[in-house]
């Protein structure tokens, strides 16, 4: 039995015990979180960047997908653009008001933003100057979420615009912002990395490490859209309109993404490894001390070494509960990822287990509001994009070539729901669980 035929026919899925998730994450979330502001500002800082970026990273991911969906006119991932584009949406403004408290404990996080870059003896300062300046830190942060939202809010409009009509109109629309998207989506993720993350070590250099974020990011997204678009069929939101490749994609997608983000990583260490510049290598030296070593460990043997095995085997990719798995400790590595970045900064001497439950309240809160943003969109929309062209080739059917008549004329094209097990009723289908 398929993996598609396998989850279709497993007993719906009722998400309705799990509704008050949300607001248990964000209550929960909030007192850890308040409390650690109290107790500590500059430490709730660091804790804040960290579920920050984390969330961030589920966001540009999405809007990735959504990008490259259009770039490449693909066809199987029509069903799971819709809430993608609801996940990408949130990059701005949602994480725009997540932004402001790392905003206002700037000083705190980065110091060099209290330096006078003209006059500074710090080379590392001055050859970064405009740029490592506040009013460009500022600026730029503006610049990041504006482009956020001008492209995600603009590839949203054009794709409910579609479910109205299904102009043609929409998809060159969608088309392209998406041609426009992608270098506006490159350009600020890699500023939003650099200015946001790397510049805790403002001394550091490193040409890949946007990339190293992007790779990272796109990763965590894939295995969470994985479980989201199964989630959606077991609840009936997506039930009929899922092939057993889209499982399959995702899942092969999961694994391109293992080996890149490896390769990513292995190549950032050993070209600074192999230049031996000291101005290169403090970063990693600092975290090779203390419990920074076993972070780094797990990292090798975790991020890359399980879900490389576990996604080998191709049947692998249609198992839901190893997916699941994969999804959790997607989500597990990626926080121990963004934590071997951030925490060594305030905490040298390993990773800083007394404020672990800091980190884990800010990131509830965070995750807990998205949450409901997101069941919000999805709850106002249709799940799907009804009117796609490309919808019947994402069920796996094609129109058939014309038949040829005695006489040597084309005949009429048969009837495309002569060949499905059942009409599409894009309007029934989106009425009835919406």
């Amino acid at each position: 039995m398929s993996a598609h035929k396998h989850i279709a026919a497993s007993p719906p899925l009722d998400l309705g015990r799990w509704r008050s998730l949300p607001g248990w994450l964000m209550g929960v979330g909030g007192v850890l979180a308040l409390t650690g502001l109290l107790v500590n500002p500059t430490q709730f800082g660091y804790s804040w960047l960290l579920a920050f970026m984390f969330c961030l990273s589920l966001c540009l991911g999405a809007m990735f997908l959504v990008l490259v969906h259009h770039l490449f006119d693909a066809g199987w991932s029509v069903p799971i653009r819709r809430f993608c584009e609801h996940l990408a949406c949130l990059s701005s403004p949602a994480m725009a008001l997540l932004f402001v408290p790392i905003a206002v404990l700037a000083t705190r996080l980065y110091p060099w933003l209290g330096s006078d870059l003209q006059h500074s003896p710090d080379h590392a300062l001055a050859v970064k100057w405009p740029l490592f300046t506040k009013p460009m830190f500022y600026l730029t942060s503006v610049f990041c979420f504006g482009a956020w939202w001008l492209v995600s809010s603009n590839l949203r409009k054009w794709s409910l615009r579609q479910d109205e009509d299904g102009s043609a109109a929409c998809t060159y629309a969608m088309r392209r912002w998406s041609a426009v998207g992608i270098f506006l989506f490159a350009i600020t993720l890699t500023l939003a990395a650099v200015l946001w993350m790397k510049s805790l070590e403002h001394a550091w250099f490193s040409t890949m490490y946007g990339v190293y974020y992007f790779a990272a990011s796109v990763w965590l997204t894939l295995a969470t859209v994985y479980v989201i678009t199964v989630l959606l069929e077991r609840t009936g939101k997506l039930r009929g309109l899922l092939h057993e490749h889209q499982y399959y994609f995702l899942g092969t997608l999961l694994f391109a993404f293992t080996v890149f983000y490896a390769y990513i990583h292995l190549s950032q260490y050993f070209i600074i490894w192999n230049a031996n510049i000291p101005e290169e290598t403090f970063w990693y030296k600092l975290r090779e001390r203390g419990s920074w070593w076993n972070i780094g460990m797990i990292l090798i043997f975790g991020h890359f070494f399980v879900p490389f095995l576990a996604l080998l085997r191709i049947d692998a990719k249609h198992s839901f509960p190893l997916m699941t798995f994969l999804c959790v400790w997607a989500w597990l590595m990626h926080f121990f990822d963004l934590a071997f970045n951030i925490m060594p900064v305030p905490h040298p001497e390993g990773f800083p287990l007394r404020w672990l439950w800091l980190d884990l309240g800010c990131l509830a809160l965070m995750v807990g509001w998205l949450l409901r943003l997101f069941l919000g969109s999805l709850g106002r929309h249709r799940p799907y994009p009804v009117k796609d062209p490309r919808l019947a080739e994402a069920l796996g059917h094609y129109h058939p070539k014309p038949r040829l008549m005695s006489g040597g004329e084309l005949g009429e094209t048969e009837d495309i729901e002569e060949q499905l097990e059942g009409p599409i009723e894009p309007e029934q289908a989106a009425g009835g669980t919406r």
